[in-house]
């Protein structure tokens, strides 16, 4: 059975307790840590919370995604060229790169995978309260924020699904003249974006229906005990494992 990438596995382990701000605090830290740092242990330390992260949640094999061989391949050839270009500084500094990029994909998606879509927008409204004070819209950034995430993976599943009926579809010869003959990647963005506003009314009805975006961030959401506990020890590890980096510089 394929798991979707961008739905949540169920689940009773200690990460899926967790509150969504606590998770959403430590991958923004680790996203700091290898944006101040840009040393390998950093990045070999952001790779260790991320298999243990994982390995707590009990996310299963089958659920890991399958990047396509192209995509190996850009990387490859990205590394490949700038090794040419600039040496073996270069070529470490792209594969680098590549890797902490692919490594924070993969932190966001741990995070999807152990949070209800329900929870992410009360606990960004919290963690946001601050620029309260400065008159800013927090509360609808949160709802747009959890809105995207929750749009996102119906969007995914419609293209798979209108790329697969173009697949299927028969074509004409070119010299027919017949429209199916100038079938295209344009087509299927424009028939992306009439399912996408489709699907966007079909929300915005069933949001209202239920009481408006407001309901979105009125869930209850606030920080346990087991929070503070899991922050602290990440915040002393990171400190020792910072410590490190700036070693490494």
């Amino acid at each position: 059975m394929q798991i979707p990438m961008l739905r949540q596995i169920p689940g009773d382990s200690p990460v899926h307790r967790l509150w969504a701000g606590t998770k959403l605090i430590i991958v923004l830290l680790l996203g700091l840590m290898t944006w101040i740092l840009p040393s390998w242990p950093a990045l070999g330390y952001v790779a260790v919370c991320m298999i243990v992260f994982a390995l707590v949640a009990g996310i299963p094999v089958g659920a890991l995604p399958r990047p396509p061989w192209w995509f190996w391949a850009l990387i490859a050839v990205s590394v490949a060229w700038s090794w040419i270009a600039r040496g073996s500084d270069g070529g470490l500094t792209a594969l680098r790169a590549a890797l902490l990029g692919l490594i924070v994909l993969a932190m966001s998606v741990l995070v999807i995978w152990t949070t209800p879509v329900a929870e992410l927008a009360p606990a960004i409204a919290v963690l946001m309260r601050p620029l309260r004070w400065l008159r800013l819209p927090v509360d609808e950034w949160a709802v747009t924020i959890a809105l995207s995430l929750r749009g996102l993976p119906l969007l995914v599943e419609e293209m798979r699904l209108l790329w697969a009926a173009h697949k299927l579809r028969p074509k004409s010869n070119s010299a027919s003249g017949h429209p199916s003959a100038e079938l295209g990647v344009v087509d299927i963005i424009v028939a992306a974006m009439s399912s996408a506003m489709r699907r966007a009314a079909e929300m915005s009805e069933a949001i209202t229906a239920r009481g408006g975006t407001g309901r979105l961030t009125a869930y209850p959401s606030r920080p346990g005990r087991m929070d503070a506990v899991v922050l602290t020890v990440f915040v002393i590890v990171s400190a020792g494992a910072a410590t490190v980096g700036v070693l490494f510089l």
